[in-house]
């Protein structure tokens, strides 16, 4: 992804067919065959928005078959288990977030203005993909895989290490006596602020923004002072 800001998985990222393509791709049933990886991305797409009604229960491949109108055998014939589904939207988390991260060390040299941003682009992104939002705090993740758990808890801990080389940078600038205990302990705080926030919208059926009041928390969080 190269916008600024997070945005939801595409819907479909291929251009309309024109009227024959349409009808040689049109299965004897009259229903459009998918194009190869379009059905696998439908996949992925119903299956997050699914997460995204408030209040929703386990999401099941029967439920998620039948919202897409096809045989849970043909959701198999994608992904070898629900596990993998889930896994495919980690990967679109992981993806999204840490490409925005990537971007950001390239771009802005202040360790503090670094982080501040970090921390509004995490929140952002869910706060504009709510279904992704609980598979990051494991809401949508409980009696699933384990490694499914243990995979975004890793993802936590890389927001964690990002955090904590800025501050660490701040901290050597301001010729802090103890520069990297001090990033780590901010870094620590920093990261439980923000999945306190990303649990918070997920836990109240999306109505408490996760970006609330955030230049105010901010300047608690990572104070100008800093520098």
């Amino acid at each position: 992804m190269t916008s600024s800001a997070p945005e939801h998985m595409p819907m479909a990222d291929i251009a309309p067919d024109s009227p024959a393509e349409a009808a040689a791709a049109t299965e004897g049933n009259g229903r459009k065959r998918p194009k190869p990886g379009e059905r696998r991305v439908q996949i992925l797409q119903a299956l997050a928005a699914m997460l995204e009604q408030p209040g929703a229960e386990r999401v099941t491949t029967a439920a998620l078959a039948a919202r897409l109108e096809v045989s849970e055998a043909a959701l198999y014939r994608h992904f070898a288990s629900k596990a993998q589904m889930f896994e495919g939207l980690i990967e679109f988390i992981e993806q999204s977030v840490f490409g925005l991260v990537n971007q950001l060390v390239e771009r802005e040299p202040d360790g503090n203005a670094r982080s501040r941003k970090l921390v509004t682009l995490l929140l952002q992104f869910g706060e504009k993909n709510p279904g992704m939002t609980r598979v990051m705090v494991g809401d949508a993740l409980v009696h699933e895989n384990e490694r499914l758990q243990q995979r975004m808890n890793l993802f936590f801990d890389k927001i964690e290490s990002a955090l904590r080389q800025n501050l660490r940078e701040v901290a050597l600038v301001a010729q802090v006596a103890t520069p990297t205990v001090d990033a780590q302990a901010d870094a620590s705080a920093i990261t439980a602020f923000c999945v306190g926030r990303l649990q918070r919208f997920a836990r109240s059926g999306f109505k408490r923004s996760p970006s609330e009041h955030l230049e105010h928390s901010l300047a608690l969080l990572l104070p100008v002072t800093h520098l």
